[in-house]
């Protein structure tokens, strides 16, 4: 079984930033951030559960969801990965994510 820690940890550090951030923040992107991860994480989630199936697009649950949402579909995802370079693939995409976001 492959260790999903330093994934699980970023995603939650983001996360709790988000969750922790003025609304003016998530307003001038970060919540948009947040979800483009989110539904990217969800996606790869559902192409690894479903193959052939066309993944179905996470909604926009509004810029107070987007904290949870990234929390959701990167722990989904954790628990599909299969081999390190996976894992940090993930995390590398959670850091980017969290810099563009500015929090």
């Amino acid at each position: 079984m492959v260790d999903t820690t330093p994934l699980t940890r970023a995603v939650d550090d983001f996360a709790d930033r988000l969750r922790a951030a003025p609304q003016s923040r998530l307003q001038r992107g970060a919540a948009a951030e947040a979800l483009e991860l989110a539904r990217e994480m969800a996606r790869r989630a559902q192409l690894v559960e479903e193959p052939g199936t066309e993944p179905r697009q996470m909604p926009d649950a509004g810029m107070f969801a987007a904290a949870d949402q990234i929390a959701v579909a990167a722990h989904d995802l954790a628990l599909v990965l299969s081999d390190e370079g996976q894992v940090d693939e993930a995390v590398r995409l959670v850091e980017e994510a969290r810099k563009r976001a500015g929090v």
